[in-house]
């Protein structure tokens, strides 16, 4: 579950560049290894990791407008704007780690004072009953605590789409021709967008590789699939349109997805089929609702036959 909640930062991101602008960002997992990568790399070499989660998110904004510009400056296809920096950044990351995968044992992370916190209030017990469940004390905080800093997160967003910046950048997604008549810039709108929806990816990829302790290169393969999935399961499960439903929508699906697999890990799924499995079932339910929309239509024939 805690994996979940960072994991929906990421569908957060993909929310925005694939709901708010029908941007189809392939970006992403370039820019979720880049934030792990970076975040890792400050935190070993002793910087802050508040301040390393910061610049991881700076960079993912970096990448993310990469694409924006590409695409709105040079006219190329969203997903070959994607695909190219998204090439780019695997190199990148490859430089800015210096080696395939770097652990971080023992170096300070943002969920490091939490340990010191659960032995105070625990009084230095690992593991505690909770509805009778055994659960390890320090994990609970980190849920809380990742509760807390989404929750904040979700709340921003949601103030931030109600502004006239948000309105904006909602409706040159909705009709760009429209607020493009208003005099809104629609081109730098799409280049902020996809920055902040970047920016968010890369804090997932910062804060899961602290969590779990090490970051590889590898890590951002299939994230794009996994933030698809994150965002119709949460749009299935909310059904509301509105902005803050949509955004809490977009949470609790990821949360929901990762349920999904820990539990089909545990009834003794194959990890390596965990891939094609998440695109089978986003394959699924994107297809579902144009299916469900044919039966009605099916059956309202029937009733006038």
């Amino acid at each position: 579950m805690i994996i979940g909640l960072i994991l929906s930062l990421l569908a957060l991101g993909i929310f925005i560049s694939f709901r708010v602008f029908d941007f189809p960002d392939i970006t992403v997992e370039g820019s979720f290894t880049l934030g792990a990568v970076l975040g890792a790399m400050l935190i070993v070499k002793g910087m802050n990791p508040l301040l390393a989660c910061v610049i991881a998110f700076a960079g993912g904004m970096i990448a993310g407008a990469l694409t924006g510009l590409i695409h709105t400056r040079f006219k190329i296809n969203p997903l070959l704007s994607g695909i190219l920096v998204m090439t780019a950044l695997y190199s990148v990351n490859l430089h800015v780690l210096g080696r395939s995968n770097l652990p971080m044992q023992g170096a300070m992370t943002v969920f490091s004072p939490l340990e010191k916190i659960s032995l105070w209030i625990f009084g230095g017990k690992e593991k505690i009953l909770l509805l009778g469940w055994s659960v390890d004390a320090k994990d609970l905080l980190v849920l809380l605590a990742a509760l807390i800093v989404i929750s904040l997160i979700c709340i921003v967003l949601r103030w931030f789409f109600r502004t006239h910046l948000g309105t904006a950048m909602r409706a040159t997604g909705d009709n760009a021709q429209m607020i493009r008549a208003l005099g809104v810039n629609t081109k730098n709108m799409i280049v902020f967008g996809i920055a902040l929806a970047n920016g968010l990816v890369a804090l997932s990829g910062a804060m899961l590789a602290q969590f779990q302790g090490f970051a590889d290169v590898q890590m951002g393969i299939g994230m794009m699939v996994w933030g698809l999935a994150s965002v119709i399961i949460g749009q299935a499960v909310v059904g509301e349109t509105s902005v803050g439903y949509v955004i809490f929508g977009a949470v609790l699906g990821s949360v929901l997805f990762r349920l999904l697999v820990a539990i089909a890990l545990r009834l003794g799924m194959n990890p390596n089929d965990l891939k094609i499995i998440t695109a089978g079932f986003v394959f699924i339910a994107l297809i579902l609702p144009v299916l469900m929309k044919r039966r009605k239509g099916l059956f309202k024939r029937k009733e006038y036959a």
